[in-house]
């Protein structure tokens, strides 16, 4: 029977296109990786891999064998980690979903920190913006708002999604400042391209003192994500609405103003989502504590709330 180092080396080097990118993946050396794969290679009396000096690549063998154990590899991991967990250890790969500016901007600054507490945790992470299927996709836990509760997940609330207009100083030279979201009329607008239906976004905001009213963006600039919007604002594009979370460091060092500050998009909250399905495992359970507790010392909550204007 097959050990799993050499299983997990041959998966790995599959994955990530070499031995070397599975060796810093796993924390060995490339030689190490070999000689586990090569001894797979003996027992199984096939060749996985074709080698040369510039690349590495899957036989006809290889690639199904890749199908047939690639997720049998992962059952394998989460089970061992399950078990570690019910010594209270944590353990194993933490597959989390989060959206890219969300992660690049206020976790990934959290992992040095998180992985020196639990060496024995390894981060597989997925940016994307999109509702992913905890379950079914393998996921431990999830990080966004807006998304819909399956049977068996839970979402525990981190911050507001708030959502507001903002511009730069330049784009704002000679203009008047908006007292109302109708005032935007006839401004640029960078506006957001759903990545699902293909249309463009439109917005209702809320006043602190409980109107309404819908934005008339006039789109100069569409994107799907709100990191090239974002940059496209401070860079003088137009108004852009924006969750707080991406235009927070621009409104503290000034390269974009909020406007019609007592105004507000309320997309409901960021959350940190998982399953309930199975018993909860160590490595789960810690990262939420660690994403609940960080957030809570660099008051977030407080910060992306768009209503206290």
């Amino acid at each position: 029977m097959e050990t799993l180092a050499n299983l997990e080396a041959f998966v790995r080097s599959a994955e990530l296109g070499g031995f070397s990118s599975a060796a810093r993946y796993m924390g060995l050396t490339p030689a190490a990786i070999s000689r586990n794969v090569a001894q797979l290679e003996r027992n199984l009396g096939v060749r996985l891999f074709h080698r040369n000096t510039r690349k590495l690549a899957l036989t006809e063998a290889g690639e199904r064998f890749l199908l047939s154990v690639r997720g049998n590899l992962d059952a394998l991991q989460s089970a061992i980690s399950d078990a570690n967990a019910d010594q209270g250890k944590p353990a194993g790969v933490l597959k989390v979903s989060v959206p890219m500016s969300l992660g690049m901007r206020y976790l990934i600054p959290t992992l040095p920190a998180f992985l020196q507490s639990y060496p024995d945790v390894r981060v597989d992470w997925q940016f994307d913006s999109r509702q992913v299927d905890l379950v079914a996709d393998g996921f431990d836990a999830a990080i966004g708002g807006g998304f819909e509760l399956s049977p068996g997940v839970v979402a525990r609330p981190l911050a507001p999604a708030h959502i507001v207009a903002v511009a730069s100083p330049s784009y704002l030279k000679g203009k008047k400042l908006p007292k109302s979201p109708d005032d935007l009329a006839d401004w640029d607008a960078i506006v957001m391209r759903s990545g699902t239906s293909g249309r463009l976004r439109s917005w209702v905001m809320h006043h602190v003192g409980g109107d309404e009213a819908v934005v008339p963006l006039k789109a100069r600039v569409a994107f799907n994500d709100p990191g090239p919007m974002t940059e496209a604002a401070a860079q003088g594009l137009g108004v852009a609405l924006l969750a707080m979370p991406d235009v927070l460091p621009h409104l503290e060092s000034g390269s974009l103003v909020r406007l019609l500050p007592r105004w507000y998009v309320d997309a409901g909250s960021i959350s940190i989502y998982y399953s309930t399905r199975l018993s909860l495992s160590a490595k789960t359970r810690v990262f939420i504590d660690h994403v609940v507790e960080d957030f809570q010392q660099h008051q977030y909550a407080e910060r992306f709330a768009g209503n206290s204007g």
